[in-house]
């Protein structure tokens, strides 16, 4: 495989990016609140391991969204009326997420809480 098909390739997922950021808001709080959350790790200079972990917990997040979005997305390609299978699978995936945020979001407070009290403790 050529180098410009091994580019050409990154336009699928580019396109993923952009079909979620401009028709899923989920996904743009999602993002939203990774970048808030990746600047207040930065000012309050969290550890370079504890930023691996939060980075990872940012991807897990969004995985998880876009892996609802998709399955949301099939679903109603295949059934556009309301069925109640189709309602628990979109809620079960629905789940995912929150589950996957829920995680992020205690993680991130565990690691992050203790330094910005040390960060305004010492302005």
């Amino acid at each position: 495989m050529s180098l410009k098909e091994r580019i050409e390739k990154f336009k699928y997922p580019a396109r993923g990016f952009r079909i979620a950021w401009e028709e899923e808001h989920s996904f743009r709080f999602h993002v939203a609140w990774a970048l808030l959350t990746l600047l207040t790790a930065f000012v309050v200079r969290v550890p370079y391991i504890e930023m691996l972990i939060i980075i990872a917990m940012i991807g897990f997040v969004l995985v998880a969204e876009l892996l609802n979005t998709a399955l949301e997305e099939l679903c109603d390609k295949f059934q556009p009326t309301h069925d109640p299978h189709i309602a628990k699978i979109k809620d079960l995936a629905s789940a995912a997420v929150s589950s996957s945020a829920i995680t992020a979001t205690l993680i991130g407070l565990i690691i992050i809480v203790p330094r910005f009290f040390t960060f305004i403790a010492s302005l």
